[in-house]
């Protein structure tokens, strides 16, 4: 069968549309789309992040994994408990294991969260939080920043080469497990400007480094998942996999459907896109994608309410945070071609798509079905 496709203009238009519908009456669309998803996954057991044992390697109590779709470790000396880490997989691309998205490493956690890296051959690490906000810690330095090496556990972690985009830095990383002659080589985005709970200043710095983000991923074999942290792990982390799993369905012609995405990151790790700010974020976000880059009336409706309460949820801490380096540059993202008609076997193949397919019938043609 085939799966209807549509062209950029047409995927424009029609997500305009829908987003200036939901930004009525001070975002009473949004307001009550978000407030849906209040209850997504709530029900979904945590007993291995909520047991006694594993307490302390959690950042936030009140943050914990799926059981069903948790990462678990390898056994250390016999030790149970030693499997445990505070990590999902989530959905992307082919699979239900295309990403995997964590809390942001603790001092106590941080050979462990190299031995995640190392043992699901992970290829690309996204870190979207500073690593502090004034004096309170939202992630420990789990690499060297600058050139050098350090030891976590059993894994050598070298830093080889940092470079500055415009509000980002890429940093190549060499692994080495100890009695193992092999190298890996692990590239390190860290994008500092994104407040903890909120959305950065400048959404169109947030697309140009998703969109690079993206192209990268579709340039290297599908090994491994990638890794996508926070500080919790929820809130930019899923707003980050929800923008660019997006993005690759609109390159294949596919209409974008953000509550759909959204439910479904959320049936494998809680919270994911963690306020109201976040989830319009997403669609203002795409809204500059699909237009270029550009802005205009089509972004008009999608103000970011920053005199407006956020939505908290599982009791996290409501501090915020802000980079201590911030730059601000307009971006312009290469227009996207029009998409020739696929069939549903090349839309799903590896190569050609990152992100699956959203569980909605309305992506196919009337009166067909997916094979």
């Amino acid at each position: 069968m085939r799966v209807q496709t549509f062209s950029r203009t047409q995927i424009l238009q029609e997500f305009d549309s829908r987003c200036q519908a939901l930004s009525a009456n001070d975002n009473r669309g949004f307001k009550q789309e978000f407030e849906e998803l209040n209850d997504v996954g709530k029900d979904l057991p945590t007993r291995a992040g909520d047991s006694e044992v594993n307490r302390l390697k959690n950042r936030y109590p009140s943050i914990v994994p799926y059981d069903h779709c948790r990462v678990r470790l390898s056994v250390q000396n016999f030790n149970a408990h030693s499997d445990y880490i505070n990590a999902n997989f989530v959905p992307g691309g082919h699979s239900e294991r295309d990403f995997i998205c964590t809390q942001g490493p603790l001092h106590n956690t941080m050979a462990d969260f190299w031995r995640m890296v190392w043992e699901q051959n992970v290829k690309i690490i996204v870190m979207v939080t500073p690593l502090r906000h004034k004096d309170v810690v939202l992630c420990e330095k789990y690499w060297p920043l600058d050139r050098g090496t350090v030891y976590h556990g059993l894994i050598q972690v070298t830093t080889v080469t940092r470079k500055q985009g415009p509000d980002y830095f890429i940093t190549t990383i060499s692994l080495r497990q100890r009695d193992c002659p092999t190298d890996r080589i692990i590239t390190h985005y860290y994008y500092p400007s994104w407040p903890d709970q909120g959305v950065p200043k400048d959404s169109l710095s947030l697309c140009a480094f998703t969109d690079h983000v993206r192209q990268h991923l579709t340039t290297i074999p599908a090994l491994g998942p990638a890794v996508v942290h926070c500080s919790a792990g929820i809130g930019r982390s899923g707003s980050f996999v929800a923008l660019l799993w997006l993005m690759q369905l609109c390159a294949r012609g596919i209409r974008p459907e953000v509550r759909a995405a959204v439910e479904d990151l959320r049936l494998h790790r809680m919270w994911m896109v963690q306020t109201l700010e976040q989830y319009i974020l997403v669609h203002r976000c795409l809204l500059h994608w699909l237009g270029g880059g550009t802005g205009g009336s089509s972004t008009s409706c999608l103000q970011t309410q920053r005199g407006s309460s956020k939505v908290n949820h599982r009791g996290k801490d409501r501090r915020g945070d802000r980079s201590g380096r911030r730059r601000h540059h307009q971006h312009r993202a290469v227009p996207l071609p029009d998409p020739p008609q696929n069939t549903i076997q090349q839309i799903l193949h590896p190569g050609n798509l990152l992100r699956r397919l959203l569980p909605s019938s309305s992506l196919f043609n009337p009166g067909s079905h997916p094979s």
